[in-house]
């Protein structure tokens, strides 16, 4: 699995835990930014990686500001992403199981570095139910396309 990192200054130390945590498990990723603690926006990193989950370029993205809503708004703006923030393991869980979600989005302002581990295992190892939750996210899609061309 590759994963696509991205951060604003809010998630960065966070973001440099979870680099860290995904070298032990071997999991593949690339770094999007930012790269140090400089104020930023949260909107420039967000619209990388979302890109490039929606792209086919990566399977899965991890996005991080300060609360994690900032990026959640951003990376949803995509068609075809589906990023869901999680505070705990219960919601990282069934972000997968129920929503198929490919960005996990933490508040790097609110989420301990140790509970974030374990969202991210989580999430990462979680898989997609299908059937009736196949059914509503092809609602959402529908949605999508709907305000696409407009």
């Amino acid at each position: 699995m590759k994963i696509a990192l991205g951060a604003d200054h809010g998630g960065y130390e966070l973001k440099e835990e979870i680099k860290n945590f995904l070298e032990q498990k071997k999991v593949e990723f690339y770094d999007f930014g930012t790269y140090d603690t400089s104020l930023t926006d949260y909107a420039d990193w967000g619209i990388k990686v979302a890109e490039k989950v929606a792209q086919g370029e990566f399977e899965r993205g991890i996005l991080i500001c300060g609360t994690g809503l900032g990026m959640c708004l951003t990376a949803n703006k995509v068609p075809g992403i589906r990023a869901t923030p999680c505070y705990g393991v219960f919601s990282a869980r069934l972000s997968r199981k129920h929503n198929d979600s490919n960005i996990l989005v933490l508040g790097g302002r609110i989420t301990a570095k140790g509970l974030a581990r374990q969202i991210v295992e989580e999430w990462l190892t979680t898989e997609f139910d299908g059937e009736r939750h196949k059914r509503r996210l092809d609602k959402i899609t529908k949605i999508e396309i709907k305000y696409s061309r407009r």
